[in-house]
């Protein structure tokens, strides 16, 4: 066997390994990111806060009543856990689709198209965007977290459409756009600290 044909294995098994790694990276990813949503659709800010480094920043980048581009920057991630555990009268769903996962040593980001809905009612859509850090100890933890936010120009699959219209056939209540006065902007965020849905049953993975 000659140099070059040992060479081009080498660099095969080589290429094999990294797809490997990089493979594993991103179902690690998946997991912290669906771990976060669990833990927002169960109330549990101890999930919640396990899937986040000490130091966290949020944004959500809208536009205001005059059109003009608008950047906010959210609160703490406290105030964040104690959104996520305090009850409400119906369960935010955020459905989302299109998921890539991007990864550089040990930075890696995450970003998704989503639609939000109070119950079964559509509010908003736009995209999230989660970047993570790999630390010391090997796990993956989210240390940014923002959003976007429009309520027009979705494209949201027919599938997602299709569930939340069974929803409201199931208890009887006609199916509504109407999004009311409360502005998408003032919804809690970042994401709505909504729940997400993944795959089986699940969007986008």
């Amino acid at each position: 066997m000659n140099c070059r044909i040992i060479f081009l294995i080498c660099l095969l098994l080589a290429s094999a390994g990294v797809a490997r790694s990089q493979s594993a990276d991103e179902a690690a990813i998946r997991r912290v990111v669906t771990q976060l949503f669990t833990g927002m659709e169960k109330g549990d800010s101890a999930m919640v806060h396990a899937a986040f480094t000490p130091t966290v920043t949020m944004a959500t980048v809208y536009r205001d009543k005059t059109d003009a581009p608008t950047l906010r920057r959210e609160s703490s991630l406290d105030e964040f856990l104690k959104a996520v555990g305090t009850p409400h009268p119906q369960i935010w769903y955020e459905e989302i689709w299109n998921v890539k996962v991007q990864i550089d040593g040990d930075f890696a980001q995450a970003w998704c198209d989503y639609a939000f809905y109070v119950g079964d009612t559509f509010s908003h859509c736009g995209v999230d965007a989660f970047q993570l850090f790999r630390d010391k100890q090997g796990a993956w933890k989210i240390f940014h977290l923002a959003d976007t936010r429009r309520k027009t120009g979705c494209n949201i699959p027919k599938e997602i459409e299709r569930k939340h219209i069974r929803g409201h056939i199931d208890y009887g209540i006609k199916r509504s756009y109407d999004l009311g006065s409360t502005p998408a902007e003032s919804l809690p965020s970042p994401g709505s600290f909504g729940y997400r849905r993944w795959n089986g049953g699940r969007i986008g993975w």
